[in-house]
């Protein structure tokens, strides 16, 4: 179940399921051109995350909002269905 909090516009990344499988994160990819953010989690926790597209495919982003400089990590790339499949996961906490 998607938590909602009051005052915040965007969905929230629930408590991770006991089941859940571990998303495999790398630092971003530097070769695409225009990437479209699709989806997000809320940016008032320190960890946001995004479903992007670019150039026909589709990937999560992760970014860790840190003193001084954010660090951001990236998943593999998919189908924009499949990357879809893995948010929707992502927001029913199975996956992380």
């Amino acid at each position: 179940m998607m938590e909602i909090y009051i005052g915040c516009v965007s969905p929230h990344v629930p408590a991770l399921r006991t089941d859940h499988m571990r998303l495999v994160w790398h630092a971003p990819f530097q070769g695409e051109g225009r990437v479209r953010v699709i989806a997000w989690t809320c940016h008032c926790r320190a960890t946001v995350y995004e479903l992007c597209h670019a150039s026909g495919i589709a990937y999560l982003r992760r970014t860790v909002q840190l003193e001084g400089a954010p660090e951001v990590h990236e998943t593999y790339r998919w189908t924009f269905s499949v990357a879809e499949g893995v948010w929707v996961a992502l927001l029913q906490g199975r996956v992380r």
